[in-house]
């Protein structure tokens, strides 16, 4: 059954990459349950077009875009298409990521994994922000959030490019910050730990044992859920 999504951000336009599941999908949903529109962008071009079937099926309304974020082209056009669709763009979640395939000592490091995660999980933020801000700037303001990982903060063995880029997420986020504090453009980071999304069960291998192993350095005794963080406060944060 339709509902109608009439809350405080009716009127407002998000834009969300790394929206085909997981966080990303929540965090869609949860624009869209409080009014807003919401573009959603993804390689992955069949879970997203179901994430958009999803925010519809409630009352909401979403464009579905293909998007590789290391590709300026790509962007530029998937924001162009924001604009084109829906005039403007107040908000923007900079979530797609990827894990690392296999871990290893940071002297055995694989280049090619270096230079693959590195570019998806910190240039992809870094170019989302380098298109999305001058929208915001055009129309007095927005507020971004970007993805880092509780592998920002802390060092995870076997994992030199994964805990590289996530430290970098922060680092570019503060930065970023700064520079358009003074123009009504909030910049923040979310730094979540073991969320139980189709990346985490990459990560388990899907196995019992894996998840277990998980879930054992939670204190509260489980995985977070993606609508955990994918959460809206009254259009004043998007983390």
């Amino acid at each position: 059954m339709e509902t109608q999504m009439n809350g405080t951000l009716t009127g407002k336009v998000a834009f969300v990459t790394g929206a085909g599941g997981g966080i990303g999908r929540a965090t869609a949903m949860a624009f869209a349950r409080e009014g807003a529109r919401v573009v959603v962008a993804d390689v992955s071009e069949k879970e997203n077009q179901q994430t958009a079937h999803m925010i519809e099926e409630q009352g909401g309304h979403a464009l579905a875009v293909w998007c590789d974020v290391t590709q300026a082209e790509d962007l530029k056009a998937a924001l162009d298409k924001t604009i084109e669709a829906f005039g403007r763009l107040d908000f923007a979640f900079n979530n797609a990521g990827i894990e690392p395939r296999k871990p290893a000592p940071t002297a055995d490091y694989d280049l090619e994994e270096w230079d693959r995660i590195i570019h998806i999980d910190l240039r992809g933020v870094f170019l989302s922000m380098k298109y999305e801000i001058p929208l915001m700037l055009k129309q007095g303001g927005g507020a971004i959030v970007n993805t880092s990982s509780g592998a920002g903060v802390i060092g995870i063995k076997g994992s030199p490019a994964y805990t590289a880029a996530k430290h970098g997420v922060i680092g570019l986020t503060r930065a970023a910050a700064l520079d358009y504090a003074a123009q009504n453009i909030r910049v923040n980071t979310v730094c979540p730990g073991y969320i139980d999304t189709p990346m985490m069960d990459r990560f388990t291998g899907g196995t019992a044992e894996g998840r277990a192993r998980v879930i054992s350095e939670e204190p509260i005794g489980r995985m977070g859920r993606p609508e955990e963080i994918g959460v809206v406060d009254g259009g004043q944060t998007i983390q």
